[in-house]
């Protein structure tokens, strides 16, 4: 199984920074005026994400499987292992966000020229890879930059209780399936239970007020400029989030535990 757990570690990392460095497209885009164009490109960085989600999904449930044979294989580690990588993988992109900044916008200016997306990956050239280290760019880290962004303290937490729930809904249902043998796979369907909670908040604070700030950035040159250092505050805070799941991830089990008892259990 440790063969099992480091593959879904990597693949977990991956889903987590590809995620996570989409801030990096959209803010290249608003600098350059762009955001349509970016957005189409944060299209393919998800296209990575759910693609390194289809093969680690069945890799994780059979931690479910193999702990129902196997009484003494500890689940829960397995499963804060899992939460840990989404950790991990949001620092790496954190760490590439100025990069990826650079990166992306050389990628959306060449997407202008290519007209399309199978174009422009078959104009590339190996000069122009070679070309690639210049882009890179060290992170610095100011906490005296994050002061008078304007961003509210309960933005910020919503913000972290959102990726709370989004990291750990699939994992407490699979957790929910080891703790209910006689409810397995409705408690392995159940994590819409805890992922609404937070695509609610998503909906109602926490997208409108990314979108009003966005737009500002795009008609305001002092707002653009302070864009970057909102986003990366918001990665920072992504990745509170995914820690802050380490704590839900019991708790929630037992809460989609308890909904499918008082629903299912005389079915």
């Amino acid at each position: 199984m440790i063969n099992t757990l480091i593959l879904v570690f990597i693949l977990t990392m991956i889903i987590h920074t590809a995620e996570t460095l989409s801030y990096s497209i959209r803010y290249a885009g608003v600098r350059l005026n762009k955001l349509a164009v970016a957005l189409s490109l944060v299209g393919i960085v998800v296209l990575v994400s759910r693609t390194a989600n289809l093969i680690q999904a069945p890799m994780t449930a059979h931690f479910v499987d193999f702990a129902k044979k196997n009484p003494t294989f500890d689940l829960v580690h397995y499963l804060r292992i899992t939460l840990l990588a989404s950790s991990v993988g949001t620092v790496i992109a954190i760490a590439l966000f100025p990069t990826f900044i650079n990166i992306s916008a050389r990628v959306i200016a060449r997407l202008e020229i290519a007209g399309s997306i199978p174009k422009l990956f078959s104009s590339v050239t190996i000069a122009q890879l070679k070309n690639t280290p210049k882009y890179i760019k060290k992170p610095k880290v100011k906490l005296s930059q994050f002061r008078y962004l304007g961003i509210s303290k309960r933005f910020l937490f919503i913000n972290i209780i959102v990726t709370a729930f989004y990291s750990v809904g699939v994992l407490a249902s699979l957790y929910t399936a080891h703790l209910l043998p006689d409810h397995a796979t409705t408690a392995s369907q159940a994590s819409g239970l805890i992922n609404g909670i937070a695509t609610i908040l998503l909906t109602i604070f926490i997208d409108p007020q990314l979108g009003l700030i966005t737009d500002k950035a795009l008609h305001d040159e002092a707002q653009r400029k302070q864009l970057g250092k909102i986003y990366a505050l918001l990665m920072t805070t992504r990745f509170l989030g995914t820690m802050l799941a380490q704590v839900f991830l019991v708790p929630s089990a037992y809460f989609i535990a308890w909904i499918v008892q008082l629903f299912f259990q005389s079915a």
